[in-house]
């Protein structure tokens, strides 16, 4: 009965999710449009409304930890689910996403995340996609910020373990930009896929910077080492046991 009624809050609540999203995105289109302060403000109120309303709909809370950056710099997260994106972008003042090329044609999140400087990536290009990646990065490199990138380059369930792309470190070579790697926990508790939501405390950590200018195998090994290791801590942290200890 208890997995009943919270599969149930979850339904409501990612309807009302995809309802805050139309009335918001089209609510501040006028601002938007003009302003990119607009576009901020925008995604800023859902990803408030989405964390907020999570906290007592289906009872998950959120937690950031560590030092968050205001300067330029490439932040390279761990992707669990949907709702990593939002505490990630919440967290920062003003972030900016390598995403998807097909996004650009979602309906209202396609169109803001082209006004903050989002970098879309046809990720099934590879060679020709992160070099007009690095083109389009550097394009808009004088809009300060800080640029998100997933590191492993789509979602990964918890507990699962998937290659991370050069392309991160390709960026952290060019850029020349010290890294600012993420843990998360949060697919313990939103997976990929499906309607049901879990209570708990959904966690994500800014971890001690990398430094510019280390070759790039021994950036991308010791991204990987962190970040892995950090995020396991965090699940085993909110009682999630791995599929090797099942």
């Amino acid at each position: 009965m208890a997995y009943a009624i919270q599969w149930l809050r979850s339904l409501i609540f990612n309807f009302l999710m995809y309802v805050a999203l139309g009335i918001i995105g089209i609510g501040f289109a006028p601002w938007a449009l003009f302003s990119r302060e607009g576009s901020y403000a925008a995604i800023n109120s859902y990803c408030r409304w989405v964390v907020w309303s999570a906290g007592w709909m289906i009872g998950l809370k959120t937690e950031i930890r560590g030092e968050i950056p205001d300067d330029g710099v490439l932040v390279a997260a761990k992707h669990q689910s949907f709702f990593d994106i939002l505490i990630i972008f919440r967290a920062l003042p003003r972030g900016k996403f390598i995403m998807k090329s097909s996004l650009v044609w979602a309906p209202i999140v396609g169109q803001y995340g082209l006004r903050i400087g989002c970098v879309p990536v046809d990720r099934g290009k590879r060679g020709a996609a992160i070099k007009k990646m690095v083109a389009d990065v550097k394009s808009g490199a004088k809009e300060a910020g800080q640029l998100i990138i997933f590191s492993q380059g789509t979602r990964v369930a918890a507990g699962d373990k998937k290659p991370y792309k050069i392309g991160t470190g390709v960026l952290y070579r060019e850029l020349k930009q010290d890294c600012v790697p993420v843990a998360t926990n949060v697919g313990v508790f939103w997976p990929r896929h499906g309607i049901y939501r879990a209570p708990g405390l959904a966690v994500v950590e800014f971890l001690p910077r990398i430094k510019s200018g280390l070759k790039t195998a021994t950036f991308m090994a010791e991204l990987e080492e962190t970040v892995e290791a950090a995020s396991d801590r965090l699940m085993a942290e909110a009682g999630f046991v791995g599929k090797e200890n099942e």
